[in-house]
Parts: C-alpha cells; sequence; structure tokens
C-alpha cells in the first residue's frame, strides 16, 4: 500500500467516527446544550468527590485517547464520563509554602477548606511539618467532621493505603504524612503524644460507615501473621505492622458489635455483603497499596474494583435519610507517574471513569453534587504531531525529519518532564522497543529516583446542587467550600434556611412551596370566576 492509500484508508476511517462535512453542526448542538442548561440551587443531601491523583489536564487528554482507542475508535474525539458534567473550572493546586506541593496539603484544601503547609494533614498553616506539638491548637474541622455533625453518614474509598495522604485528611490530624502507624512514627523518633493516624481512623472515626482501600499493615499488631504474607518481599510489610500490639481490626470489630459490621480484606469476602442488611464495611485488600488496574486480580483471593467499591459504599450510604458524604480517590494514577510509567497510570483514570459512570447511575442529579479533581498534576507530556488515531502508547509516526529528534532518533508521544528513566544522554531508537507493554517507562528529561508532581492547575468538574459555582480559575480550598455550600453543612449550614428541600425523587417538598402553590392555584380559579 502506498504512502497515498494509507493517507485516505486512515481519512476514511476517520469519517466513520466524525462526520467530516458536520463540524459546524456538532458545534452548534454544543451552542445549543449549554444555552438550556439552568442552575440547580437544590441542597445537596448527598456529595461525592472524586479525586484522581496526580490526574493532570494532560493525564485527562492523554487517558481519553485511550478510552476511545479501546473501543476502536481514532480516540481524540472520545468523551470520557464526568467530561459530559455540565460545570467545569480550574483549581490552582499551590500549598502555603510550595509552588508545587504534595497529596497531603491539596487533600486538606479539597477536604478541609484551608491551603496548608506541605505534608500536614488537617492542620492549619501554623503547624510545623513533622513537628508533633505542633498539632495542639491547630487542628481544623474536615469533611468528616463536617458531615457527621449535621448527622449524616460518611465513606471513603481509595485504591491506595486508606491511611494515605488523600484519604487521611478526610478524619485524620497529622503533622507528618508518613505517621501511618506507629512503627512509622517510632522509625522518625516522635515524641509529643501524637497519634498514628490508623488508630486515629479507628478510635476516633468509627462512626464512618464504609472505609475501603489498602493499608493493612498498619493495623495489624507485629505478631499477627497477614493473610497474604507469602506475598510480602523480603518481609517489608511485616516490618511496618503495629508495635503496640493492638490489632486494630479487633478494636474496630468490637465498637461495632451491636450493628451489622464487616471487616474483609479479600473479593470473595467483599463480594458476599449484602449492602442492604450491612451498617459498617471495613475493607482492607492489601498489606500496602492495592494493585493497580491493569495488574488487579480479579479472583476469589483478588481485589474488588473502583467501580464495585464504588457502588457497595454508596449502596450502605444511601440508606441514611439524612444523606452521605463519599470521597473516592484513585490513588494509583500518581504512583503510576512517579514510576515514569503512562500505561498503568491511564488504565488508573479509565477505572476511575468506571466509578464516576456507577456513581452518576446510582444517584439524581437533583439532590446529589458530584465533584471530580485531582490533587495535583504530574510532570506528564502529550508530545510531537503524531497522526490522528496514533497508538496513544506509541512512537510518533509519518517519522521523517521533522518528526525526529536533532539526533535522528524517534521519540513517544508520551514523555515525562523528569523521573528515573533519564537516559544520560543515550537514546535508543524506540521502534524497536514495544512501546505500548505495560511494563514500559517513558524517557525522561532530567534524572531524578522518581518523577515528580507539577505544579500547573488541574481541572474540576461538576455536576448537581450548585455546581455551577465551578465555574472559571479557583483556589484549591474554595472547593470545599462549595461543597459546603451545596450541603449547608459547616459554615455554610445558613444557606438551607429559607429554600425547600428535595425529597429522594427530587422533588420539593415545604409548607413554604405547598402554600405557594396553593395560593397560585386559588388565584388562576378566581380569575377564571371572574371571566
Amino acid at each position: 500500500m502506498d504512502n497515498w492509500t494509507q493517507h485516505l484508508v486512515i481519512f476514511l476511517a476517520l469519517c466513520v467516527f466524525v462526520d467530516c462535512t458536520d463540524w459546524k453542526k456538532l458545534a452548534q448542538q454544543e451552542l445549543n446544550k449549554a444555552l438550556n442548561r439552568k442552575p440547580n440551587t437544590n441542597k445537596a443531601r448527598n456529595v461525592i468527590l472524586f479525586v484522581g491523583d496526580g490526574m493532570g489536564v494532560s493525564t485527562v487528554t492523554a487517558a481519553r485517547i485511550l478510552r476511545g482507542q479501546t473501543r476502536g475508535a481514532p480516540g481524540e474525539e472520545t468523551v470520557l464520563e464526568f467530561e459530559n458534567f455540565p460545570n467545569i473550572g480550574l483549581s490552582k493546586t499551590y500549598s502555603n509554602d510550595r509552588q508545587t506541593t504534595g497529596s497531603a496539603s491539596t487533600a486538606t484544601a479539597l477536604l478541609c477548606g484551608e491551603k496548608t503547609n506541605y505534608r500536614l494533614i488537617g492542620l492549619n498553616d501554623r503547624a510545623v511539618a513533622k513537628n508533633c506539638p505542633s498539632q495542639v491548637g491547630n487542628e481544623i474541622p474536615c469533611a468528616f467532621d463536617w458531615f457527621r455533625k449535621d448527622g449524616r453518614s460518611v465513606g471513603a474509598v481509595t485504591t491506595s493505603r486508606i491511611t494515605h495522604a488523600t484519604p487521611a485528611c478526610a478524619y485524620a490530624k497529622s503533622a507528618e504524612r508518613d505517621w501511618e502507624g506507629d512503627t512509622k512514627m517510632k522509625a522518625m523518633g516522635v515524641t509529643g503524644g501524637c497519634i498514628d493516624i490508623a488508630a486515629q481512623l479507628v478510635y476516633n472515626n468509627s462512626f464512618a460507615k464504609v472505609m475501603l482501600g489498602g493499608g493493612r499493615r498498619y493495623f495489624l499488631p507485629m505478631n499477627h501473621l497477614d493473610p497474604e504474607r507469602s506475598k510480602d518481599v523480603n518481609g517489608y510489610n511485616a516490618k511496618l505492622q503495629r508495635l503496640d500490639g493492638i490489632d486494630l481490626t479487633q478494636v474496630w470489630k468490637e465498637k461495632h458489635k451491636d450493628f451489622k459490621a464487616e471487616y474483609v480484606w479479600n473479593k470473595s469476602q467483599f463480594d458476599a455483603i449484602d449492602a442492604s442488611k450491612t451498617d459498617y464495611i471495613l475493607g482492607l485488600f492489601e498489606a500496602g497499596h492495592m494493585q493497580h488496574e491493569l495488574d488487579r486480580d480479579n479472583g476469589t483471593n483478588g481485589e474488588p474494583s473502583l467501580a464495585e467499591m464504588t457502588r457497595k459504599a454508596i449502596e450502605v450510604l444511601k440508606k441514611d435519610e439524612n444523606g452521605f458524604f463519599l470521597l473516592v480517590e484513585e490513588g494509583r494514577i500518581d504512583h503510576a507517574h512517579h514510576d515514569n510509567n503512562a500505561k498503568r497510570a491511564l488504565y488508573s483514570v479509565l477505572a476511575l471513569e468506571d466509578a464516576i459512570k456507577v456513581a452518576t447511575e446510582m444517584t439524581d442529579e437533583s439532590d446529589t453534587l458530584i465533584m471530580v479533581t485531582a490533587d495535583h498534576s504530574h510532570v506528564f507530556n502529550i508530545a510531537g504531531y503524531p497522526e490522528r488515531g496514533n497508538d496513544i502508547f506509541g512512537v510518533v509516526n509519518n517519522v521523517g525529519e521533522k518528526y525526529l529528534g536533532e539526533d535522528g532518533i524517534p521519540f513517544t508521544t508520551l514523555l515525562y518532564g523528569n523521573g528515573e528513566t533519564y537516559d544520560w544522554g543515550k537514546r535508543i531508537n524506540v521502534s524497536a522497543v514495544d512501546t505500548t507493554d505495560k511494563d514500559y517507562l517513558q524517557v525522561a528529561a532530567a534524572p531524578r529516583s522518581s518523577e515528580t508532581h507539577g505544579g500547573e492547575d488541574v481541572a474540576i468538574y461538576a455536576r448537581g446542587p450548585m455546581s455551577h459555582l465551578i465555574h472559571g480559575v479557583h483556589e484549591q480550598h474554595y472547593i470545599a467550600h462549595v461543597m459546603t455550600y451545596a450541603a449547608c453543612v459547616a459554615n455554610n449550614k445558613y444557606r438551607c434556611d429559607n429554600i425547600p428541600r428535595a425529597d429522594h425523587n427530587g422533588a420539593f417538598c415545604s409548607t413554604y412551596s405547598v402554600i405557594h402553590i396553593l395560593a397560585g392555584y386559588l388565584l388562576i380559579k378566581l380569575k377564571l370566576i371572574c371571566m
């Protein structure tokens, strides 16, 4: 097949997915949709916050293309589930003390409504990282505090350790994100009486209805054999199990002995849970982080997907007539990016999209605010001039002089700004490498032991009550205030004093509204009589 014929085949293939003569029509349809949009000012009975850890804009774009290509399409025209949300803005992710920061300070902004310092969990910016005494008096109320005080159920789902930075910010207070277990605190020589994050979850936050993720090692005592100890390379996880001799999973069970409560550690146990008859669930599916979606064991002793955990969480939480707050994090996007592993990162985004789709199907837009965002970005780039539909994990195609580096060697579409895959000036011909393999690591421009976060803005996608408040460029902690305003909790509780409340079907019901409806009906009847 000659070059001209190849171009013709590509053109015709594209026309299958995009009407090549109807770009104006597509734009008009989008315009009409925007013109018909009306703000939803209802009270949010439920709030679900999805966090794609490290899911910057370039990551979303690449995942969008990947989703389309998994369906046999070119990819660029694809729309992810959350990209259909009517309201989109940008979030400025800097922290109080860092231009480019980490998940602890960014998650504190998202879940506590204040920017703070690098490495701090649920503390204001007067606290000092790694300084235990500085916690005192600088604790701030966060998502679990707000919604529990308002009488609503709360829960968190993550593919990282449940004590990791992002989920921890919903419930814990810590001057160091790494104080996940007492072993870590002992190793760091912490003094001052601070409590590790795992203990805070069990002792101070046992009211949480659903907690699903990894991180079993910080809950089990040193002398306890982890059910998956055979997977523990060189006994790494065993060395991090608790020094205090307390089995926190047993403490959790004891705290919930008067309820229908389930502690589970594998998929078969998880699948057996009847959410309609269950009040509380604690699921710890790995000693450390849960598996990447591309590697996930779906067998009996494997792990549920993020979508499956999200479904079960909503089934339990929605039984609360007052409503609920749910945090859902796909944490492995971030971890794969730190390894310069684009394929695992992007498939984790698709796992997040699956979970978001579950949430949109299970909730009503009239009374449930769903927000999707990232805590920060990564130095992850989509580069070169590949043709439409080129494999997102592939080498930039149409290889000619302008598609090669100055050294005459081709490069992949996906690249990193830094990381362990810096090639020290010895670039290899990637055309001879399977760059689509899940273990392939994209090249980095500067050497580091681990790729870093990026400092650019990340996107916010929102639908449901008050989601129109996401409309431009925002400070990251603004997101928390939108959630509290929509739900009428914390400092924004007053908002619902004079507005009607939505019932389970999204219909309004209040004495105020009923009186006005009846009054309007009587006026109409009076006019008809007088005619």
